[in-house]
């Protein structure tokens, strides 16, 4: 496999402002919707160069909309990491280690409001099926296989905590979103460990068929999943029926590493089916500098 950065572009709202830590990109409506992890909004873009226009995905927290450390109130924030395409809607979910962190959203289509729910109960029992203590859960990525979506928990492998993955019935899932099912009561697969070697763990997920998905993963110097670290690697995975087959580093970007937390598929290339073309968001942890959209090319 064979990794190519063919553009990129620093993520801004039309005022200027920067698109802060963008952990997902999904396509949505004519274009993509970036989620940004600290902050109650997302950003919609007709093209990935374009400037984006905010949309709301949840109320203001405590009178908030964006969360930071500095400003004592990252505890608030509602880490939003995964983002998954629904008919023409979108879902995207929390990543879990606070009740803030436990929340779905859906947009049912573009026209429609953001319905909101509570699913810690449904994040109680992942951490117990996957042995993981309460501020330990991490689930960062998420994409469809088959009827099912394929929920990735990070982990820290060099800690001994390993990347996992969990399959939850989309029907189900979105009938607790819903509220016409209690989310105590989604199905869950049994848990698959995931190794994707030198202490890489998944940070996002895109289905390229019926048995691959393609992962996206980082190396983060992180003591829990609370706070955030130095990012010593970033690579992309290939997962067959959960099975690594292939994996590549990431090339940095102006001497840093890129940590890529959104992945989208734009497009495959008609004459030779190993070709991808991606959509990638990148977070640089810095609430004073713009995520980044990577235009990269995959040689599979």
């Amino acid at each position: 496999m064979r990794v190519e950065v063919a553009a990129r572009t620093a993520l801004r709202f039309e005022d200027g402002t920067p698109v802060r830590a963008a952990s997902g990109v999904v396509e949505y409506d004519t274009g993509w919707l970036v989620v940004q992890d600290d902050a109650t909004h997302a950003c919609l873009l007709t093209t990935p160069t374009a400037a984006g226009t905010p949309l709301r995905l949840l109320p203001p927290v405590d009178g908030h909309d964006s969360f930071d450390e500095a400003a004592g109130t990252k505890h608030l924030k509602p880490d939003l990491e995964a983002a998954c395409a629904v008919g023409p809607g979108a879902l995207i979910l929390g990543s879990g280690s606070t009740p803030a962190r436990m929340r779905g959203v859906l947009l049912a289509r573009p026209e429609a409001e953001p319905l909101t729910a509570d699913l810690s109960g449904l994040y109680a029992r992942i951490g117990a099926a996957l042995a993981v203590d309460p501020e330990q859960l991490n689930l960062e990525g998420a994409c469809r296989v088959g009827t099912a979506l394929r929920w990735f928990h990070r982990g820290r492998p060099a800690a001994g905590l390993p990347s996992a993955a969990i399959d939850v019935p989309l029907a189900a899932l979105l009938a607790a979103v819903h509220g016409d099912l209690d989310p105590t009561a989604v199905p869950l697969s049994v848990p698959q460990l995931l190794d994707l070697g030198d202490g890489l763990a998944v940070t996002d997920a895109v289905t390229l068929d019926a048995h691959t998905v393609l992962v996206s993963a980082a190396l983060e110097d992180s003591p829990d999943a609370y706070d955030d670290g130095a990012v010593l690697a970033s690579a992309l995975a290939i997962l067959v029926d959960g099975r690594l087959t292939d994996r590549v580093l990431l090339p940095e970007l102006d001497g840093r590493v890129a940590k890529v937390e959104g992945l989208a598929v734009r497009s495959t290339d008609s004459t030779d089916p190993t070709g991808v073309r991606l959509l990638a968001t990148v977070d640089a942890d810095d609430v004073d500098l713009p995520s980044w959209a990577l235009d990269l090319r995959l040689r599979l």
